[in-house]
């Protein structure tokens, strides 16, 4: 069982990062592993909505999107890690989810029934609208979401500051914990013959007809 810990921070060792280091060792600990995703630095572009996925089974810009996406299909379980920036995701992990959840929407090897988490990284504010947004992609996807025993958030200014988040730290322990009880799970399920929930064809209704 393996985990993918995405990184959508622009730097690739900052705060953001302290959170998912602490949540792969805790898994490694678990028996599972695990390891870091960074989108990196450069431009990452907004979806087009114009649908060529749909046809071409990826993104018709081939960048760090489709490299994702073509990796996830190996992973069991997700994370996905970004700094606050006026109160919301950081902007290049915000084109970047857009775009991995629309162009992977057809292809059930990549994230359906996987479980998935979000953590945020803040000096101070804006966490939980952060956190809303980003949970808001696996909800669309039937992904289990998961949960520490608290909002999902490491708080400082620089990565040294984070290390003295001792609450922050300890939620991502158990997030971790929590992310290898439910893949543990899952794998039990699979070896008993537990099928997963029957898929129902999507219906798609609009408020104006």
């Amino acid at each position: 069982m393996k985990v993918l810990l995405v990184n959508g921070s622009p730097h690739k060792n900052g705060c953001t990062n302290v959170a998912l280091e602490e949540i792969a060792k805790t898994l490694k600990e678990e028996g599972i592993e695990s390891e870091i995703f960074h989108i990196g630095v450069k431009p990452v572009p907004a979806c087009m909505a114009c649908y060529a996925c749909r046809n071409l089974g990826r993104c018709c810009i081939d960048d760090v999107v489709n490299t994702f996406v073509e990796k996830a299909k190996d992973f069991d379980g997700f994370v996905f890690g970004s700094p606050v920036h006026y109160a919301a995701a950081g902007g290049s992990i915000t084109s970047f989810m857009d775009r991995v959840f629309f162009s992977a929407f057809g292809d059930k090897d990549v994230f359906l029934h996987k479980p998935a988490a979000a953590v945020v990284s803040a000096r101070r504010a804006g966490t939980t609208a952060a956190l809303d947004q980003l949970n808001k992609y696996f909800m669309m996807t039937q992904m289990p979401v998961i949960s520490g025993r608290y909002w999902n958030m490491v708080h400082g200014a620089v990565p040294e500051d984070v290390k003295q988040d001792a609450e922050g730290l300890q939620n991502m322990r158990i997030l971790a914990r929590n992310m290898a009880w439910h893949l543990k799970c899952q794998q039990a399920g699979k070896d008993a013959g537990v099928p997963l929930p029957h898929e129902e064809e999507i219906t798609f209704t609009n408020f104006i007809r």
